[in-house]
């Protein structure tokens, strides 16, 4: 089970059960979840539909280059990004 679905769990039981009744401490330890996990607000990037323009610009343009050539690329425009972000980004993106 993924630390997403993890922390929903831990909600749904904390919300059925009842707040008062289990503690976030219980249900994080019953559900094997780090707490600290469960805490973690997680940030959403604002740049990602111009990101993937980007991707589709430079992999349209230079079909036959691969993810790492295509990260360099980003960076040389500016762009902060590592290559797992990228090679993530081209397996969901159909791009492979």
């Amino acid at each position: 089970m993924t630390p997403a679905k993890r922390c929903r769990a831990v909600r749904h039981v904390r919300e059925a059960l009842g707040r008062s009744e289990v503690s976030e401490r219980r249900a994080c330890r019953v559900l094997r979840q780090p707490r600290s996990t469960q805490r973690r607000v997680p940030r959403v990037r604002t740049d990602e539909p111009r990101l993937v323009h980007a991707m589709v610009r430079l992999v349209t343009q230079y079909g036959r280059y691969g993810y790492r050539r295509i990260t360099a690329m980003l960076r040389r425009e500016g762009w902060q990004v590592n290559h797992k972000r990228i090679n993530l980004r081209s397996f969901s993106g159909g791009m492979h």
